[in-house]
């Protein structure tokens, strides 16, 4: 068995199991835990998942939401205990594996598909 292999195993039981499949342009919850002195609190941030980056125990993914007209990004590793849990609020329709362009858009063309645009006449399972 190679090095990578081991590393690969060790980190197996690290990983996490409870999250969505979360794709580029989804708008997501995060429910991130912080602590204020002797007191901890979960904080959510919700936003449109621009980046996806990682594998394993490495892997992150970047939210961006606006704040007053003002962007914010966070960057969040998955697979951390601060971590609470990721919802998926909506689910959006992006061609691009990043979505780094949002940041120099304003107004309308900020906004991304929905994925189920133009599904009107599927019918619910």
């Amino acid at each position: 068995m190679g090095i990578q292999q081991i590393i690969e195993s060790l980190n197996a039981e690290l990983l996490r199991t409870d999250l969505p499949v979360l794709s580029i342009g989804d708008t997501i919850s995060v429910h991130n835990k912080i602590v204020e002195g002797d007191k901890e609190r979960t904080q959510v941030f919700t936003g449109v998942l621009i980046s996806h980056a990682g594998r394993g125990v490495t892997e992150m993914i970047t939210v961006r939401k606006l704040v007053d007209e003002v962007g914010v990004e966070r960057t969040f590793p998955v697979c951390s205990p601060r971590v609470e849990k990721v919802e998926v609020v909506r689910r959006g329709d992006s061609r691009r594996a990043k979505l780094y362009y949002l940041r120099e858009r304003k107004g309308k063309s900020r906004r991304i598909r929905d994925r189920r645009r133009g599904l009107k006449h599927v019918a619910k399972a």
